[in-house]
């Protein structure tokens, strides 16, 4: 990444007493060899490189600036406190650029290897100011199919039909947003779950079939449009033990006795190993495993998107364009070996392409408690996110891992207040700032 970050993360970050930027190896499970390790990476790769119509090489190069990346951005996610504007990588992912409402900060940016942008408005604004928008979601004209904080901009972009643009924009400054911080784009996007009713081999419930997203201790997540709490699933049988949807796209599934839960994704041959879920950056690239499709790769669009499927509006999801179809609901979305999300939905498919949308997975875990199982290796990340806090002090406020919070809950920390956008219990690493599907600034 014009290798501004890779220095920077050993040299300039460190001395910040911010973080050490570590550099992304491929990782093994228990018992794996580095040969069998290796090949694992060098299907990742592979994809990549058919997807992104790049070469091995660059395929290489761009998850470890990707993952130094990663490192750098929730790093200055603390520093910059209020002043943070969000951050993408460009469309090659090797540039970071890291949005600011107070120019006195764009030095501290520079020292981190990332670029500056002086914008008017916080990533805690936009945040705001979109769920304005989701809460007058249901009133949303049948012509609008979604809305997404896009930080790029420094706007809320309302997509809308061709002809429906004014009554998109109405829309929008009736629901409370300023109108300079709204854009309005065309689209041909028509979302909807991708559920086939036609049996197959992955998981099925009723006459549906979904796929699995990634094994957590006695189970799986998946979509919540795959199925309500109570019903049962078959290949592997359990029983749905919790499911939101719409307002959110997530379940999980208990699974009977004699599953076992592993912390591998279908390649499409092969597998994958699952190392963690730390979150990877807007431009970063992202790879996807479903029953119908298979694996597919592309980039991270935009995050904190909502899409108004027939059936409801659904809120926090991130925006890509690696292909899916109806089946490949639920199943893995990976950013090396971190997990990243559930599929949800989308508006194409593999043939023509389009835009698609996952559920993220830290969500998911923290709101039913559970826990990610893992290939056995072991990252420089826990297996939930990277702590946002390096320095020798302990944080201060009333947050606390373990605690579980309701939605409108508030809380403090690092001096900063903190209100939840839904339920869930705590975990250590998911800390208000590092976790904004969870926390927007009170």
């Amino acid at each position: 990444m014009n290798r501004k970050i890779v220095a920077a993360a050993a040299a300039a970050l460190t001395g910040a007493g911010l973080v050490t930027a570590v550099a992304l190896t491929p990782s093994a499970s228990a018992g794996q060899t580095v040969t069998a390790s290796d090949q694992v990476q060098s299907e990742i790769v592979a994809a990549m490189a058919r997807d992104l119509k790049i070469s091995p090489d660059q395929a290489r190069t761009r998850l470890a600036d990707e993952q130094k990346a990663a490192y750098a951005d929730s790093a200055l996610k603390t520093r910059l406190g209020p002043s943070y504007g969000g951050s993408w990588l460009d469309a090659a992912g090797t540039k970071l650029t890291v949005a600011v409402t107070d120019a006195a900060l764009e030095g501290a940016v520079r020292a981190a290897g990332a670029t500056p942008k002086t914008v008017a408005r916080s990533a805690a604004q936009l945040d705001a100011a979109k769920q304005s928008l989701d809460a007058k979601g249901t009133s949303a004209p049948k012509n609008v199919p979604g809305w997404y904080v896009d930080v790029a901009t420094n706007s809320i972009v309302v997509l809308a039909h061709t002809g429906g643009e004014a009554a998109a924009k109405s829309w929008a400054t009736a629901s409370g947003v300023r109108a300079e911080a709204v854009r309005v784009e065309t689209s041909t996007e028509s979302p909807v779950p991708l559920i086939d009713v036609i049996g197959g081999n992955a998981y099925t419930f009723g006459s549906g079939r979904c796929s699995i997203g990634f094994s957590v201790e006695g189970g799986f997540v998946t979509a919540g449009h795959c199925g309500t709490t109570g019903t049962r699933t078959s290949n592997p049988s359990g029983t749905v033990a919790g499911s939101t949807f719409p307002g959110n796209d997530y379940a999980w599934v208990r699974v009977d006795a004699g599953n076992t839960p592993r912390g591998l994704v279908n390649r499409y041959p092969g597998t994958v190993p699952v190392a963690g879920s730390q979150e990877a950056a807007i431009g970063a690239s992202v790879c996807r495993s479903g029953s119908t499709t298979g694996w597919h790769c592309g980039t991270i669009q935009q995050k904190n998107a909502s899409v108004n499927y027939p059936q409801g509006t659904v809120s926090g999801l991130t925006r890509t364009n690696a292909c899916a179809e109806p089946g490949d609901s639920g199943g893995s979305w990976l950013a090396g070996d971190q997990a990243q999300g559930v599929t949800s939905g989308g508006s194409g498919n593999c043939t023509s392409g389009g835009t698609f949308y996952f559920q993220p997975v830290s969500v998911i875990l923290s709101v039913y408690g559970l826990k990610l199982v893992t290939s056995g290796s072991n990252p420089p990340s826990s297996t939930t996110t990277t702590p946002t806090n390096t320095t020798s002090n302990p944080p201060t406020g009333t947050w606390a891992a373990g605690t579980t919070y309701a939605a409108g809950a508030t809380v403090t920390y690092n001096g900063v207040s903190y209100r939840a956008l839904q339920g869930h219990t705590a975990q250590a690493g998911w800390e208000p700032p590092n976790v904004p599907a969870l926390w927007a600034r009170a």
